[in-house]
């Protein structure tokens, strides 16, 4: 069974919403910005799930993110240089949690570092386990 990360798609999901500040120049970290950020592409998590439908061999928990998680400074900056546009302009942590409340301190300053043991026992094949190249892709 996947656990999964942030996926990372053209429609739907977080990046969805991150991208209409971000394409017109109001990017930036999150809080403090050192809160690691656990991801995968859409296309390599369906790859995911085609693995633990065919795979006699899996079973049990799989960490459905890349190998590279990345902190949301890092995340900001990366997403800000493939839509060629600043990420200069922070969202303060109070300003999540007036907003989100409870829900947006545990998902949106919340913090994990997760990294796919068992796909990597596995020796799955990451089509986009960089960041940069992953969004240049997706919002390019």
């Amino acid at each position: 069974m996947p656990r999964i990360g942030m996926v990372l798609a053209r429609s739907g999901g977080a990046l969805a919403k991150m991208l209409p500040p971000f394409r017109i120049g109001l990017g930036g970290k999150i809080g403090s910005g050192e809160q690691w950020m656990s991801w995968i592409t859409i296309t390599d998590l369906v790859r995911v799930f085609l693995l633990a439908i065919d795979n006699p061999a899996v079973s049990g928990v799989i960490n459905a993110i890349t190998p590279n998680p990345v902190r949301n400074a890092e995340f900001v900056q990366s997403l800000g240089e493939a839509l060629h546009r600043p990420a200069v302009i922070p969202l303060p942590a109070f300003a999540v949690k007036t907003l989100f409340g409870q829900m947006g301190e545990e998902t949106i300053l919340g913090s994990l570092r997760v990294i796919p043991n068992r796909l990597q026992e596995l020796n799955f094949r990451f089509e986009y386990p960089q960041l940069l190249s992953a969004l240049e892709r997706i919002v390019g």
